[in-house]
């Protein structure tokens, strides 16, 4: 029986991939080049932002450093996020389920401690988180294990008694990795089958995750 539900944040919790596909976006046009939102989704949704970055100065012959790349992109999603980021629908209700039930409830993001406990508070649900893993705390990002064993860590329980919330395909394979059971609930991009294989099941919705555990599927 699982008694703890890790989450990701970005693409999952909130709706902020499409932000991120913004930012991108606006650095490109910045030297005059074009980037469409199948791109974003094909090539860089649920990556690193230093990877992607690095990907991007690649791919588009950039003439700026990843720092300076770097220092783009925050200083306009500061502005973005801002004007507000919307959680997904069903997040709060499965929150609230979770609570009710005795659920550990743990956060697992490759972001920063200061930008996700903002996100968090600015849509009132922080407070229902029993831990939290940010990005610098594991050497590893996904789609390498150790943010998900570090959440299992920190829940005090065994990957087999844990279930991972995850959007994107190395996230999907960071908790496989970890032996961990995870749901994925697809943003911008509908996994792989090789990627596919590796969950418990694929879910259209946050909506879907209530039902999915009372029928016993865990």
């Amino acid at each position: 029986m699982k008694t703890t539900v890790i989450f990701d944040l970005d693409g999952l919790l909130i709706n902020s991939e499409i932000i991120s596909y913004r930012l991108y976006q606006d650095l490109l046009e910045t030297y005059g080049h074009s980037f469409t939102v199948e791109e974003y989704a094909r090539n860089y949704s649920g990556k690193t932002g230093v990877g992607n970055m690095n990907m991007l100065i690649r791919t588009y012959h950039l003439p700026i450093t990843v720092d300076e790349g770097r220092e783009f992109t925050k200083t306009r999603e500061k502005i973005y996020f801002e004007e507000g980021v919307d959680l997904k629908p069903g997040t709060k209700e499965l929150l609230q389920y979770l609570k009710e039930n005795q659920y550990k409830i743990i956060l697992a993001t490759s972001s920063t401690k200061g930008r996700a406990i903002g996100v968090l508070t600015q849509n009132g649900i922080e407070g229902y988180f029993d831990e939290m893993v940010f990005g610098t705390e594991v050497e590893y990002s996904k789609p390498h294990p150790d943010i998900f064993l570090k959440a299992c860590e920190k829940a005090g329980e065994v990957p087999g008694r844990c279930l991972v919330l995850e959007d994107s395909e190395a996230g999907i394979q960071a908790a496989y990795s970890g032996g961990i059971d995870v749901i994925c609930i697809p943003d911008m991009k509908i996994p792989e089958e090789e990627f596919q294989a590796m969950t418990a099941d694929i879910l259209d919705s946050l909506e879907k995750v209530i039902p999915w555990l009372e029928d016993g599927k865990e």
